[in-house]
């Protein structure tokens, strides 16, 4: 059964697929991050502050706040592609709230109260690179429908 332009019925657009993607990713390392071995030196796991020892997958600083941010994070992205307008808001907005991320990275003292996230310099690599990953995709994916 065809629906509107062609596509069938409960069929996901691309922005829809690249959110609902990028939303199991985030649920899975929020996950991860409270999995023992995985993540490495879990018992100096914090709530949220800088001394936070440990570290997803060894390189990735990270705390229980920043775990449940990813869930969060994860969820949303998974409930906003539902619908491509949904999809392509969390894609751009959330894009844009890494790259705010990468630059508070950027500027504070990672070993101040300030770091109380927390971050390290591959946190601040990959908020870069996810930032503008997400911003792109969000674009580029509807460019052409004029999903807004």
């Amino acid at each position: 059964m065809a629906g509107t332009r062609g596509m069938a019925r409960g069929a996901r657009t691309a922005v829809q697929q690249a959110a609902l993607l990028i939303g199991a990713v985030f649920l899975l390392v929020g996950i991860l991050g409270f999995v023992p071995g995985v993540t490495t030196d879990y018992d100096a796991l914090e709530f949220a502050e800088h001394h936070s020892g440990a570290k997803l997958l060894g390189i990735f600083q990270v705390s229980i706040l920043h775990n449940l941010v990813h869930l969060l994070f994860g969820i949303a992205g998974v409930l906003m592609a539902r619908t491509a307008p949904g999809a392509r808001r969390y894609l751009i907005g959330g894009g844009v709230i890494y790259l705010a991320l990468w630059i508070y990275g950027l500027v504070i003292d990672l070993d101040s109260k300030a770091n109380f996230v927390p971050v390290n310099e591959a946190d601040n690599w990959l908020h870069l690179a996810l930032g503008v990953a997400m911003v792109a995709l969000g674009v580029l994916l509807t460019r052409r429908r004029g999903v807004v």
